[in-house]
């Protein structure tokens, strides 16, 4: 996101970073507050909000998002992509995380937590399917991880998603739930809903961006791309991840605030979940000596989720108004602020285990 090359000591970090950066959670806190509020006072908000929607997501969270993701893929070094197909240690380890390790243990926990709240619980299994494509390439960039590595692996989960959400989702909501004796769901989703929801998410921003760095270092070089192009498209990444923020929290700001309890429910599963993958992916990388802006990278593609889809799939299947749909909501509504300070935490430990680390561009 910050157009700074990355540094390892603590005050030079914090000194670099303009304002924006600097003091991002007290932006997103400010910005889910904000959402939450104009959800609760301005009547019909919601409804106006939601009145378009492109691939069952609110139109303006779409322009969020994509103008959120944008900035990030511009920065990529396409030329150097060859390096992480390559590294095979990196790809089996995050299609293992996000696609065997992830979804079970959501399923685990959800069953843990919410036994006795049905709709709740498939709600979460559902978030526990949908693989990050989105957001967390911006948590990536904060956190100083490896952007082509990124690129790749979110690449590479959207493949994935399209093939095995529904597959998974017929696993874990009726099959599993059978071989064990338990209650199961039904989950109707289409393959090609999937594939419009990678499409727009991350096919759009990651053309627009290729085309920029292609386009922009033809004609007036890299030197210059990096050093005066960027660090003016840079923060309207941040703008449009707080933009984003505000309106799905003011499309969701009644259902939040009126189950007060029921989120505190699904949210305790869901801090579990988050601790649990990531650290576990931080380890692992650092095992494998993937390096830190890799291991940074593993681990923030293996713990964060396509809130996006999960809610556009709840609603679809079950309505807006249902459990399934509020479980959805209160992924973002815990993922936003906990992978902020998992952010931070990751430039810590890049510190305390990998001191010889030179600074990633």
């Amino acid at each position: 996101m910050s157009a700074v090359a990355p540094v390892h000591t603590a005050p030079a970090v914090v000194a670099r970073l303009s304002p924006l950066d600097r003091f991002l959670p007290l932006w997103i806190g400010l910005a889910m507050a904000a959402g939450l509020l104009l959800g609760r006072l301005v009547p019909g908000l919601d409804a106006a909000l939601d009145a378009v929607t492109i691939g069952g997501i609110s139109l303006p969270i779409t322009l969020g998002l994509l103008a959120m993701m944008y900035p990030v893929l511009a920065r990529v070094r396409y030329d150097r992509l060859d390096t992480v197909t390559g590294d095979r240690r990196l790809l089996v380890s995050s299609l293992v995380l996000n696609w065997v390790v992830g979804p079970a243990v959501m399923f685990a926990l959800a069953w843990i937590f919410l036994a006795d709240q049905p709709a709740y619980r498939t709600g979460l299994i559902i978030v526990g399917l949908a693989r990050c494509i989105a957001m967390v390439i911006v948590w990536n960039d904060l956190a100083e991880g490896d952007r082509e590595a990124a690129a790749v692996l979110v690449a590479l989960n959207s493949v994935f998603q399209i093939l095995a959400f529904g597959l998974l989702g017929w696993f874990y909501l009726t099959v599993l739930p059978g071989w064990l004796g338990l209650p199961g769901a039904a989950l109707a989703v289409s393959g090609w809903d999937i594939a419009g929801n990678v499409l727009i998410f991350l096919g759009i921003p990651l053309v627009a961006g290729y085309l920029t760095r292609r386009l922009g270092e033809r004609a007036r070089g890299r030197a210059w791309y990096e050093a005066r192009l960027l660090p003016r498209i840079g923060p309207v990444a941040l703008y449009g991840l707080l933009f984003t923020i505000v309106v799905l929290f003011a499309l969701q700001g009644d259902a939040i605030t009126a189950r007060p309890l029921d989120v505190a429910r699904i949210a305790l599963p869901l801090l579990v979940y988050f601790a649990l993958l990531w650290t576990g992916s931080y380890l692992l990388g650092r095992v494998l000596g993937l390096g830190q802006p890799r291991t940074t990278t593993l681990a923030f593609t293996a713990a964060g989720n396509n809130f996006e889809l999960a809610i556009a799939v709840a609603i679809g299947t079950f309505g807006v108004t249902s459990g399934q749909a509020l479980a959805g909501v209160v992924g973002p509504l815990i993922e936003v602020p906990v992978l902020v300070g998992l952010v931070y935490v990751s430039r810590w430990a890049g510190r305390r285990f990998f001191p010889d680390a030179a600074g990633h561009p």
